[in-house]
């Protein structure tokens, strides 16, 4: 009986113990949250490194991806540190005996008995090196394998591993150390990236070069004794001095990454973050601002889109930290855009029926109630066509079209496209007709969202800032039609200095474009696009400071050409095409009234008396004035007369005497007609 007793108090003892270990493993988990803290590193498209960002405190830890790392690595690392790695399940015991028995012989520590895993657990809660750290550690990595695959518990490892400063994991290491990946490394570099945890600070190779050296010597000789690597190898691994130099980690496209990290939100153990913009282009790119804006003081913005899926595929917030507001993302930031907005309003009038591109405007001195619009340069034209005022960039006949589209109709549109208008405050929450000229806020990326919506037919998308993502909104802004009429314009309007229209250039890039500029010279716009691109550019002060005689045509459209001659063209030739004129119910925009060719001779109701009859009579020589300036077309009784080859007059032979009905048309279909009597002079 008692010793059934004492079996049932052991097998007690041994629930409990068990039970409370249970317990204690679901109260007090590890800190897994920290095991997932990792710096972010933001590449291109194709993976290469742009920028890379800190952790909380400071320290660059860059998630090690296993398939990323060099597999002879990881041997030697399970050689050197933990050669029963994958069979225990933590805790190895019989490096715990081997240790023991080390410190009984000698009365210090000669081997260590922490596994990977403890090493893992030591990284996550740093403590003192005492026993009872060693204890909670011996807890803490059975519980990690409790809860993680060996292949997981290998990648945090190589993810906290100190290797000196605020370098922490192998990825952060080897580019620090060597400039590489982690699976470029050679059999000296595998060495001191295993000897450099063992002691951080004192091997540092950009402090204690020599110290390093040394220590990885010791390496490759264990490595020969696993078997790993031959001895020539390692004597050869040995004659490679370690590098005392430290290499920076990238800064490129920072002020993309910087929005690209804060606006995607992605979770921490995402750590890489692929975005859609291309290295090349964003190198490029950024070379033209700065040579742009060198020796200026100001600073240049620039969005490169791939209209096809809409991807930023270059990002220029500042031309550099050196720049005025250099650290200010300014394709982020509200500003004036100028006259940037004019194609859309005659867009709206197309697609509303109210104009089309050869319909006639005036150009004159009009006030609009309180409003007065001037021309930039205070000349004005008179009657223009529409395809001229947006070309050469009238003011007065864009707030004339503005005011016939309606300035709600305008605003609605552009919002809906998901543009952020910034309205000024005027106590009725409208901007007005001044947005024609651009008195609203508007940021660049809405700006390139609009204008890939020109090359798009009609079609407006958001902006797509990751290698994987797509649009996921559209509206469409314009008509397919409108939205080839606009850039039909906007291809044949005038270039800045030194630019060949790209129908006499060969392998010229048909570049549809339109500059702006704000009150006071504030803002520089050039906004540009081809069948595959979209380029915005923005030149100015971040402070909004003026800049007296720096237009967009000036300040703005020279790099925007630049920016577009460093990009692929695979559109081919495109041709000059000659506006056609309007039909006639919309020959005029802006109320005007139609009006008719005036017929001079013959008057309505004349009677005109004439020597003789038939071909060989002198005739009547028919003349009209047309306002449109086109040209006119005759007719008696429905029947059209030809011109005279010699000098373009029309003149009428009539064949009898009789009542006549004398017809002129112009170009536009428009036509005075007059009853005219004839008689013989006889």
């Amino acid at each position: 009986m008692k010793n059934g007793g004492r079996i049932r108090r052991i097998k007690r003892f041994i629930l409990t113990f068990i039970g409370t270990l249970l317990l204690a493993n679901i109260i007090f988990p590890p800190p897994l949250n920290r095991a997932y803290d990792t710096s972010t590193l933001v590449t291109d498209r194709n993976g290469q490194w742009l920028t890379a960002f800190t952790v909380g405190d400071g320290r660059w830890r860059l998630k090690a991806d296993m398939d990323e790392v060099d597999p002879r690595f990881i041997e030697a690392l399970i050689a050197i540190e933990d050669k029963r790695f994958y069979s225990h399940s933590g805790v190895d015991p019989l490096a715990i005996l081997r240790a023991a028995r080390s410190w009984r012989k000698y009365g210090k520590a000669v081997s260590g008995a922490s596994t990977i895993t403890m090493q893992l657990a030591r990284q996550l809660e740093p403590r003192p090196r005492t026993l009872k750290s060693k204890i909670i550690e011996s807890l803490r990595a059975v519980q990690l394998e409790l809860r993680l695959s060996k292949r997981e518990i290998l990648s945090l490892y190589l993810t906290h591993t100190p290797y000196g400063g605020n370098i922490e994991g192998i990825t952060a290491a080897a580019h620090v150390y060597f400039d590489k990946r982690p699976d470029q490394l050679t059999d000296g570099e595998i060495a001191l990236l295993i000897a450099l945890p063992q002691a951080p600070e004192a091997r540092r190779p950009d402090r204690q070069a020599k110290t390093a050296q040394t220590a990885r010597d010791e390496v490759l000789d264990k490595l020969v004794r696993a078997g790993l690597i031959s001895p020539r190898q390692a004597q050869e691994a040995k004659q490679d001095d370690v590098a005392s130099m430290r290499k920076t980690f990238p800064q490129d496209a920072w002020l993309a990454a910087r929005k690209i990290r804060r606006d995607e939100n992605i979770k921490r153990e995402q750590a890489r973050m692929v975005s859609s913009l291309d290295a090349d282009f964003q190198a490029n790119i950024e070379r033209l601002a700065a040579q742009f804006t060198d020796n200026l003081e100001s600073n240049v913005a620039v969005l490169v889109v791939d209209n096809q899926t809409m991807k930023v595929r270059a990002h220029i917030g500042s031309a550099g930290r050196d720049r005025p507001g250099g650290w200010i993302d300014m394709t982020g930031r509200v500003r004036s855009p100028g006259s940037t907005l004019k194609p859309f309003i005659y867009g709206f009038a197309f697609d509303d029926g109210l104009s089309a591109p050869g319909s006639f405007i005036l150009d004159a001195p009009t006030r609009f109630g309180s409003y007065q619009p001037e021309n930039f340069n205070r000349r004005y034209h008179g009657d223009v066509r529409v395809f001229e005022a947006l070309a050469h960039s009238l003011n007065v006949p864009a707030v004339l079209a503005l005011d016939k589209v309606g300035t709600k109709r305008f605003e609605a549109a552009l919002q809906m496209t998901g543009s952020e208008l910034v309205i000024p405050n005027r106590g009725d929450g409208q901007a007005g007709l001044a947005m024609a000229l651009g008195g609203l806020g508007l940021k660049a990326q809405d700006l390139a969202v609009l204008y890939a919506a020109l090359a798009n037919g009609g079609k407006a998308q958001n902006l797509v800032w990751m290698e994987d993502g797509k649009p996921d909104a559209s509206y469409q802004m314009l008509t397919k039609t409108s939205a080839k009429q606009i850039t039909k314009i906007l291809r044949q309007a005038p270039l800045p200095g030194g630019r060949v229209p790209h129908w006499l250039a060969k392998d010229s890039q048909p570049i549809a474009y339109k500059t702006g500029t704000s009150y006071g010279f504030r803002d520089a716009w050039a906004a540009g696009y081809t069948d595959e691109w979209t380029v915005i550019v923005w030149a100015g002060r971040p402070d909004g400071s003026t800049r007296v005689g720096k237009t967009g045509r000036i300040a703005a459209a020279p790099l925007l050409f630049d920016v577009f001659s460093v990009l692929p063209n695979t559109q081919g030739f495109v041709p000059y095409t000659r506006v056609a004129n309007a039909p006639r119910g919309v020959r005029n925009f802006g109320g005007k009234p139609d009006v008719e060719p005036v017929l001079l001779f013959p008057p309505d109701g004349a009677e005109i008396a004439v020597p003789g009859f038939g071909p060989n009579a002198n005739g009547l020589t028919l003349t009209a004035r047309s306002p449109s300036q086109s040209e006119l077309i005759w007719y008696v009784d429905g029947i059209k007369l030809d011109p005279i080859s010699l000098n373009g007059q029309t003149v009428w032979q009539p064949v009898k005497p009789g009542f006549y009905i004398v017809s002129v048309v112009d170009e536009g279909g428009a036509t005075t007609s007059a009853n005219v009597r004839v008689m013989s002079l006889n």
